[in-house]
């Protein structure tokens, strides 16, 4: 069984660290790549763009998710004290998702639509770009700091516990 635990938690992380780094440095820049804009557009381009942002976030979220269960069956199963910085820093990654995917993003939906809306006057549609860049660097920056987090986690996670557990198995 503490096999098996620590294959979830390493699968968990890895999972975890590779979607955010394949979409980081692959999918999101794809989006915007020559070739996708000859054959979506800009505006299409951009809303193709915000729904795989979407699944990126769930991802974020069902990851720290798995992450704090497999923190909490530690502590249970192992008998290991549950580390604290260990359990705010999962806290402080569900609580990133959570704001990028439900509080950042809808409002980055809401501002592409009012940029590519026909008929919009010109100071809207400067407001909302304005608008939009600032939210979207917002965003870049808490996926930088998500990324960061998880790389933290992974070292954790991957280094040998420093106490005994509670029981011994053979």
């Amino acid at each position: 069984m503490i096999g098996l635990l620590r294959i979830i938690g390493v699968a968990n992380v890895s999972i975890w660290l590779g979607g955010s780094v394949f979409f980081t440095l692959a999918v999101g820049p794809a989006f915007f790549s020559e070739e996708m804009l000859r054959l979506l557009g800009r505006p299409h381009a951009g809303a193709a763009a915000q729904v795989v942002l979407e699944r990126y976030f769930a991802m974020h979220q069902v990851c720290a998710g798995v992450a704090l269960l497999h923190l909490l069956g530690e502590g249970v199963y192992l008998g290991r004290k549950i580390q604290r910085w260990t359990l705010w820093l999962l806290l402080g990654l569900l609580v990133c998702s959570l704001v990028g995917g439900h509080v950042i993003q809808p409002r980055l939906q809401a501002l592409h639509l009012d940029m590519y809306r026909p008929g919009a006057v010109a100071e809207e549609h400067e407001a909302a770009t304005r608008s939009f860049r600032l939210l979207h660097g917002i965003s870049q920056l808490l996926n930088l700091v998500m990324a960061g987090g998880v790389v933290v986690y992974l070292v954790r996670l991957t280094k040998a516990p420093t106490e005994a557990p509670r029981y011994r198995f053979q």
